[in-house]
């Protein structure tokens, strides 16, 4: 009888180590999660965007007339003062119109100019031979005087046309040297006019461009010595420490938000901390561009200056990339909770709040969430712990540990 006791009570016992065993195998463990806190701080809801630097008033210098560019010797990044520095040189061509009826004028001119020359060679050829003439009329004459055959008044007559006919010579020289003078500049026309010839003579001197204002060179544009026409650009100069701003290609739905006046924090441009900047204007008309996937995007440039000029870190220059956060809202004390507790139950926001180690469902109402921190308007309170990134796992009731707390 004994046994057949010992015998259940062993029965009893194993099927009790048994079920306990079943339960602690099958009992629901708490999930570990993420858990953030429900705090007051200060929070700002920005628009954020690339931007690029610039100098407000660029100056592209051109040329200002047609002709050939002597090589530029400046560097970017070398200083020049407005009006007194030489940036280029250019030696112009001649003349500025150059259309066929003008060459063919120029050409025109030089026939006229050798067929004077050619005259004028004839009249002094003619003349030669006059003063010969008359001079030896005047030694004849002079011999019949002497021996009393010719009159005085022959002699003086003989006289007379020798110094008339000197005179004529001199002046058929001074007719071809004047021909001659005209024929030199009427070949130089048509030299000027003709040329795309490089031993072409330049009538004109190279005319100096001087810098449009004061500042430092952007960068050159044509370096190397070439013929241009007239307006081609050169360089480009810009005064980068008092005219710089930052050009901001915004979506059109986030232009909308932004006013001038708002306040900007420049990031990302190289530096430890970040920079003050004010929106300075919005664009009224946007336009089409196309992202790096290929998406069609209507976009709308803004325009900030730095909050303080004198501010502005050295290294900054021209077309540097910087990225910009606008602010459309800020509080100094609200009340936040990490958006990554946000999901949606149905048209509305909620969390899961740990309650006495268990997850509750709790809906809240937000105005403001900017990616990182939502603004709570109601459903919470200041101390309130919420669960991180809650998944499929957390259901109303569940047991939750911080996940920070499991033992290894």
């Amino acid at each position: 009888m004994i046994k057949k006791y010992s015998r259940t009570i062993l029965v009893l016992i194993a099927a009790v180590l048994l079920v306990a065993v079943l339960a602690f195998a099958f009992w629901p463990r708490p999930v570990p999660v993420d858990i953030g806190e429900v705090v007051r701080e200060p929070m700002l809801d920005t628009v954020t965007e690339e931007g690029r630097t610039r100098v407000h008033d660029a100056y592209v210098v051109s040329t200002p007339v047609s002709g050939r560019l002597r090589r530029v010797e400046v560097e970017p990044g070398d200083p020049v003062e407005r009006g007194e520095d030489i940036v280029a040189y250019m030696a112009p061509s001649n003349p500025a119109v150059l259309d066929v009826r003008t060459r063919e004028q120029a050409r025109a001119n030089v026939s006229a100019a050798e067929a004077a020359l050619r005259l004028a060679q004839a009249e002094r050829n003619r003349a030669v031979a006059d003063l010969e003439l008359t001079e030896s009329e005047l030694e004849r004459q002079r011999y019949l005087r002497e021996n009393d055959v010719a009159s005085e008044a022959a002699l003086d007559r003989a006289v007379r046309e020798a110094r008339s006919a000197s005179a004529a010579l001199d002046s058929a020289d001074a007719a071809v040297s004047v021909r001659q003078a005209e024929l030199a500049n009427a070949r130089a026309m048509l030299d000027g006019i003709s040329g795309d010839r490089e031993d072409a003579p330049q009538l004109i001197a190279d005319i100096p461009i001087h810098a449009p204002a004061s500042g430092r060179v952007l960068r050159l544009i044509q370096q190397s010595e070439t013929t241009l026409p007239a307006g081609s650009p050169i360089l480009e100069i810009g005064n980068v420490e008092h005219d710089l701003e930052i050009l901001v290609e915004l979506l059109s739905t986030d232009a909308v938000r932004v006013l001038p006046g708002q306040r900007v924090l420049i990031a990302d441009w190289g530096g430890e901390s970040d920079i003050d900047g004010v929106v300075e204007r919005v664009d009224p008309w946007g336009f089409t561009k196309f992202s790096a996937l290929g998406v069609e995007e209507q976009r709308v440039n803004s325009v900030i200056r730095f909050a303080n000029p004198d501010e502005r870190p050295q290294g900054l220059g021209h077309g540097y990339r910087v990225v910009v956060r606008i602010v459309i809202w800020e509080n100094e004390n609200a009340l936040v909770v990490p958006s990554s507790a946000l999901f949606r139950d149905g048209d509305d926001w909620a969390v899961f709040a740990v309650r006495s180690g268990r997850a509750r469902r709790v809906p809240v109402e937000i105005d403001r969430n900017n990616g990182l921190q939502a603004h709570i308007v109601s459903g919470l309170e200041e101390g309130d712990r919420v669960v991180l990134y809650p998944s499929s796992a957390i259901f109303e009731g569940a047991a939750v540990v911080a996940r920070n707390t499991i033992e290894r």
